[in-house]
């Protein structure tokens, strides 16, 4: 796949606060585009997932290593000449430079939506340690993506299917939206 700005992607991090998509989006994304899908969620030690359950938000110190832990992850993908789609939230400049770490083939996907949009999608989320009481945290916490992060910025308040198109045409706009599957 082309990229208008550069070098391919080997890794696209798919950002954004809790509630914004991250999952449905990033694993469409991957399914779209024969990739790997991780969840970075998964990465969080106990503690981290422990003190979010119990509707703390988390400090940096806590970040950190679950920061870090994707970032490895990146890397050996990349190394291993493979393709990865991984949700994580990425809310502040300085996390998403960890996950980043000055790698000209990782790209950055927000997902942009109001306050109002997300509270309403946590609210009627079933079965995940994030309670939508720690949505204000996210969004005091959360610096949007600056151009120079070469950024893909989409509206989330769309089908799953367009956001994704939005994304796909973003990443290589030569891409026809018939050719997708």
């Amino acid at each position: 796949m082309a990229d208008p700005l550069g070098k391919a992607p080997c890794a696209i991090v798919v950002m954004g606060v809790a509630g914004s998509g991250k999952t449905t989006i990033g694993e469409e994304l991957a399914r779209r585009l024969g990739w790997s899908y991780e969840d970075g969620d998964k990465f969080h030690p106990k503690a981290n997932v422990e003190k979010m359950s119990a509707g703390q938000p988390l400090t940096d110190e806590d970040r950190w290593p679950w920061l870090k832990a994707i970032a490895d992850e990146i890397d050996r993908v990349c190394k291993e000449k493979a393709h990865l789609v991984i949700g994580c939230s990425a809310l502040k400049r300085a996390y998403r430079d960890v996950l980043v770490h000055g790698r000209d083939d990782v790209r950055i996907v927000y997902l942009d939506g109001t306050h109002d949009l997300i509270d309403r999608r946590l609210k009627a989320r079933k079965g995940h340690f994030m309670p939508p009481t720690l949505l204000d945290s996210q969004f005091k916490t959360l610096q949007p993506p600056e151009p120079d992060e070469r950024v893909i910025t989409v509206s989330i308040d769309a089908a799953v299917e367009a956001i994704v198109n939005d994304i796909v045409r973003q990443l290589d706009p030569d891409l026809d939206d018939r050719s997708n599957p």
